[in-house]
């Protein structure tokens, strides 16, 4: 969706009551969240207006992708507000939106009129009056607890258009037309399967147990999360030797031991691999890895065949991948994918104050340690964790499979767990993988509440992107957290 930038302030409704800002003092007030934007540019730009009593000043922040322009929202009751912009130490005015002269000087008008429904003409039911070149934008749709709903038709034609595409699609058309899979012998010592991954640049890898002749499983950060954390409680550095006498084979016999020590899933270990053939729904596929909680699920063809063929690793972006492709020219017909993500159920987001519900979104600082990281990962049953700064603003994020940058030089062999800060595992990744070239892209792929389900879809739908950062818009603030996971589990109505 193009974004366009405009001076003055933009209107964002929300039928919540906001008391941290209620300039009337009014109990129970709807109050309008209104985007106040500075497009001149300056070093530090800060909000001052009637609805702050004229003295303190709120900050603005500059916008993704546009350093030049300042934006901040501040929650409004209906009526006449005057307001400023204090630029890098002096006050100013903006020539393009409505002005008069008051007992600040030049001051901005802004008129909220008390009729207007923001509920309705947020929903686009109703046509706002007296809009004074206001862009209407309904990122602030999130907390909106009852009447702001997709209508549950619109939701369920859309899931039987998603049953009926998956149901007749079959995991071969997922199999490229060229490329490799790597399977790993069962019986290797964990270090070498640790390595392997970690220079291939692969998260997770099947088990081919070779004296058996099939597959046995599948090799993934979080059983390398989970060794470590094992080891480290010994109170000692990694020891080489430790993962050298270790092979997998032995480590998946004892995983089911392990699991009732550390808290994890709550539920056994599988004992027999999850895989599907060849001409296996992706309904069938995709199914198999939201019940399993796994990221791939293994394309295996054992048909005629004495031996086993291992095809490919199917995952849920690949199959995002065809859901958009195929209804990428499908916005009319069905509404709903032009729907911001916010008046959706799905994804994970932060609770506001008076909020009981949700789950609750896990975040850390970099100066933790990568053992408090670690120990998230698998206690939240999380793929990655946010990494916020003092104000919650978005600096990386700490995934399960960045576990295998610490093959890099035997790192795993000079730490402790304990003593490793989240930051100092942040520049260890980054510097493994420019050195293999891993990862040129953005690390953390990030969307606002306004972004649409389409657009949703469609970031998720690239490689390698498995999950979303909802942030504020300019400040990146982290609102929520939208996974590939969390959009499957919407398509097929699973809690």
């Amino acid at each position: 969706m193009k974004k366009k930038f405009e001076s003055g302030f933009d209107l964002m409704f929300s039928s919540r009551t906001d008391f941290t800002h209620d300039t009337a003092g009014i109990s129970g007030q709807v109050l309008i969240a209104t985007k106040f934007v500075w497009p001149y540019g300056g070093r530090t730009v800060s909000l001052i207006g009637s609805f702050t009593g004229w003295t303190d000043r709120y900050p603005m922040f500059p916008a993704e992708g546009c350093p030049n322009i300042f934006q901040a929202v501040y929650s409004l009751t209906p009526g006449i507000h005057q307001y400023k912009f204090f630029v890098d130490g002096e006050w100013r005015h903006d020539d393009q939106q409505p002005h008069v002269v008051g007992n600040y000087g030049i001051v901005n008008t802004l008129i909220l009129p008390q009729e207007s429904n923001p509920i309705l003409t947020a929903l686009g039911l109703e046509k706002p009056s007296n809009r004074i070149n206001m862009d209407v934008d309904n990122w602030n749709f999130r907390h909106v607890e009852t009447t702001l709903r997709v209508p549950e038709a619109d939701i369920g034609l859309f899931r039987d258009h998603i049953f009926e595409l998956l149901s007749t699609r079959t995991a071969y058309e997922l199999l490229p037309d060229s490329g490799k899979v790597i399977a790993l012998d069962s019986n290797l010592p964990v270090k070498q399967a640790f390595h392997i991954l970690y220079e291939q640049g692969i998260p997770v890898a099947p088990l081919l147990d070779t004296y058996k002749g099939e597959f046995v499983g599948v090799l993934s950060p979080l059983d390398f999360i989970l060794i470590l954390k094992a080891l480290s409680n010994h109170g000692s550095n990694l020891a080489e030797e430790e993962l050298e006498s270790h092979t997998i084979s032995a480590w998946k016999e004892a995983k089911q031991h392990l699991s009732r020590q550390i808290v994890m899933h709550q539920r056994q270990s599988q004992r027999q691999l999850i895989h599907a053939e060849p001409y296996d729904s992706l309904k069938d596929v995709a199914l198999k890895i939201l019940q399993n909680q796994v990221a791939t699920v293994p394309i295996i063809s054992s048909r005629g065949e004495s031996f086993p063929h291992l095809l490919y690793l199917a995952s849920l972006s690949e199959i995002m991948k065809c859901i958009c492709r195929h209804f990428r020219h499908s916005s009319v017909s069905l509404p709903i994918l032009q729907q911001a993500i916010c008046t959706l159920p799905l994804g994970t987001w932060i609770q506001r104050i008076g909020e009981s519900n949700g789950k609750h979104l896990a975040m850390l600082r970099p100066n933790e340690s990568l053992s408090s990281a670690l120990a998230l990962l698998v206690q939240a049953q999380v793929s990655s964790i946010p990494i916020i700064d003092d104000h919650d603003c978005l600096l990386d994020a700490y995934s399960r499979s960045d576990i295998t940058s610490l093959a890099k030089d035997n790192a795993y062999a000079r730490i402790h767990l304990d003593d490793m800060r989240i930051y100092q595992a942040l520049q260890l990744r980054q510097e493994s993988n420019s050195h293999y070239g891993f990862y040129k892209g953005q690390r953390c792929q990030m969307c606002l509440h306004s972004d649409s389900l389409q657009e949703v879809m469609e970031q998720l739908a690239n490689p390698g992107v498995r999950r979303l950062f909802v942030v504020e818009a300019g400040s990146n603030r982290v609102e929520g957290i939208i996974s590939l996971s969390d959009v499957f589990r919407f398509f097929f109505s699973l809690a």
